[in-house]
């Protein structure tokens, strides 16, 4: 397999860029080749994958070799070939992606193109758990997510998920908005959410 190619970067297209090493252009299909816009006729290194079919054969490129390793997990998923795992990491931010994957969230990840719930679910039931040895920087940055004051429009989610499922279970508003103070000062997944809560409300 051809680890990475080194090169000038002379050409980039809609799916793809074009690297010229020694005079042989490679076509290097990427998940969004105008990220590399600044560094055009540049030397650049991309780290590739050769992916192999009976009517083609193509190059991927990616920046790092973590990106390429995420890119090859999803394509271990049924029902993501090449194009959903390049439009899964057109995002440039691998490690929201792995983040959704660890904490369960088919929310965000049915969001890309072609991923409905059955492919999500599948995502996490393949990938969850198994994504920290191949790229522990990625899955450490996921993990800040959840602190950072960006995300938390999604720990609100998380939130308001949990109260609903409180509703289903019959509690009222007047219950929840007891508890509520007490839950908005953590950060906590859904499961956490709705059993901080009980413990709250099951209180004598």
């Amino acid at each position: 397999m051809i680890e990475y190619v080194r090169g000038i970067l002379v050409d980039i297209d809609t799916q793809y860029i074009v690297i010229d090493h020694d005079g042989l252009g490679y076509q290097l299909y990427c998940p969004n080749p105008y990220r590399f816009q600044k560094r055009i006729d540049e030397t650049v290194r991309i780290f590739t994958y050769q992916h192999v079919r009976e009517d083609l054969i193509r190059l991927y490129g990616f920046e790092t070799k973590e990106e390429r390793a995420l890119f090859e997990k999803l394509l271990n998923v049924s029902g993501i070939g090449p194009k959903g795992a390049l439009a899964i990491l057109a995002s440039g931010q691998p490690e929201h992606v792995i983040h959704a994957i660890e904490e369960e969230d088919e929310t965000f990840l049915v969001k890309f193109p072609g991923v409905g719930k059955k492919t999500a679910r599948q995502m996490i039931l393949d990938l969850k758990g198994k994504l920290g040895d191949f790229a522990p920087n990625l899955l450490q940055q996921g993990e800040m997510i959840t602190k950072s004051s960006n995300h938390r429009a999604t720990e609100n989610e998380m939130l308001e998920e949990a109260f609903e499922a409180l509703r289903a279970l019959g509690y009222v508003e007047k219950e929840l908005k007891r508890v509520r103070p007490h839950l908005e000062k953590e950060e906590m997944s859904i499961d956490g959410y709705i059993k901080k809560a009980l413990q709250l409300l099951l209180k004598v």
